[in-house]
């Protein structure tokens, strides 16, 4: 378990706490990466958590470069990379390995939870041009079973367990022999999409991400990157997105995915503008697709360089 934390201490001790349990039983042994942080996160560990292996890395090396640290230390079966503001709730973790093992996956991902009960949007389709293209010309909306298979937003039933693109890296298991496959995490993937590029890169090697929605794992959403990032948080999510899709696919590729998506933006202020004015869920619709369309203008820089 490669338990990455920064400034967020008492969501560190929550996360480690949820973990006892697992570590007792035999099922997991815990690794913390700390990213500098100023909030006595590294000492909680130390102080209150010793059964847990303490790295320092002397500054903020980003999430997958901090959980590459941990894959080099250690030899287990399975690579478990988790944010610190996850819990994981009693037998998820023995649900998440008994899946890998009988499905055969590279990853397994769990049902995410958050603080309202609800059920975190962390499953999504590769972001190809073909898919930005049917995406933003609305095509998913007249086709039910499309928009379950690649588990759109509000449109996929996440009580069923199923074979998915890829998945929020909160909390993951993968498996080592594919994460070493693969090189492990991008080191240029600093913070952002650094899932993406993984699931992209495991399914390119034949391997399969697989969701396990009886595994509950409880997830106080970018408790980190909020206070990091504040209003540009969507702008970094995007330009992340965007230096994957040009890596992977080339500049070319990348570019005209983000002015697709730019102009699909600007396409749905323009049309919700005017409903905007009728009530506030329009105007909030507005809101929504105008935060989008900056983000997607200010990243597209990414997509080119």
């Amino acid at each position: 378990m490669a338990v990455v934390s920064w400034n967020t201490r008492e969501l560190l001790s929550r996360c480690l706490e949820s973990l006892r349990a697992d570590v007792d039983a035999g099922l997991a042994a815990v690794w913390v990466v700390d990213n500098a942080s100023s909030d006595g996160s590294a000492d909680l560990v130390r102080r209150e958590m010793p059964w847990a292996t303490l790295i320092e890395a002397g500054g903020n090396v980003g999430f997958g470069p901090a959980v590459n640290l941990v894959a080099e230390r250690t030899d287990s079966p399975w690579l478990a990379p988790a944010n610190a503001d996850v819990a994981m709730t009693p037998g998820a973790l023995e649900a998440l390995l008994a899946t890998g093992e009988r499905e055969g996956a590279a990853i397994v991902a769990p049902r995410l939870i958050l603080p309202d009960g609800e059920t975190q949007q962390s499953l999504h389709p590769f972001p190809t041009l073909a898919f930005t293209i049917a995406f933003n010309l609305g095509l998913f909306r007249f086709s039910r079973r499309l928009s379950e298979r690649y588990c759109l937003d509000g449109k996929w039933d996440p009580d069923h367990p199923r074979t998915v693109p890829w998945a929020v890296g909160a909390f993951l298991l993968v498996r080592r022999e594919d994460f070493a496959g693969v090189g492990g995490f991008d080191a240029e993937q600093w913070m952002y999409a650094e899932d993406l590029d993984l699931g992209w890169r495991v399914a390119g090697s034949g391997g399969t991400t697989r969701y396990e929605p009886r595994a509950h794992v409880r997830h106080e959403e970018s408790a980190a990157t909020n206070a990091a990032f504040g209003d540009e948080k969507a702008t970094r999510f995007m330009g992340a997105t965007y230096r994957v899709i040009r890596r992977r696919r080339g500049r070319v590729v990348a570019a005209l995915t983000a002015v697709t998506n730019w102009v699909g933006a600007a396409t749905r202020l323009a049309w919700l503008t005017p409903l905007s004015r009728r009530n506030e869920y329009w105007a909030g619709e507005r809101d929504n697709a105008r935060a989008w369309l900056t983000a997607h203008r200010r990243a597209i820089r990414a997509a080119l360089t």
